[in-house]
């Protein structure tokens, strides 16, 4: 039972990443919490890759904020007075995107291969 509930945070977490993805400024409201559902997961859980989804929440929480602060100061390029080289400063959010979903993955795959214990699943003949 107690398995069940990081499984299910992984899986909610991944789905909140791949759908968030759908439009990356407005979807971050998603992302984010998706990442820190992922890593949630896998400190529950005690998953191997834990701390690649630490790291990814991390990244994502920085680019996610720099992509809305400057969405707020008008964006980058254009008229703006900005050049385009500001847009490396959003670059930990999508390096932090493919890390969480690269991590969601690893451990969805690490929590479903893992061996059943005496007394989970189908009883023994």
């Amino acid at each position: 039972m107690a398995e069940r509930w990081p499984r299910a945070l992984a899986i909610i977490g991944l789905a909140g990443m791949i759908l968030g993805a759908v439009d990356p400024l407005e979807g971050s409201v998603v992302i984010l919490p998706g990442v820190g559902l992922a890593a949630l997961a896998a400190f529950l859980g005690k998953g191997r890759w834990r701390v690649l989804l630490y790291w990814a929440l991390v990244l994502v929480a920085v680019g996610a904020a720099a992509m809305w602060i400057l969405s707020t100061l008008g964006g980058i390029g254009g008229s703006t007075g900005r050049s385009d080289w500001w847009g490396l400063i959003v670059l930990p959010y999508a390096v932090g995107w493919v890390m969480g979903v690269v991590g969601g993955v690893l451990t969805l795959l690490q929590f479903f291969s893992r061996p059943k214990l005496p007394g989970q699943g189908e009883k023994p003949a």
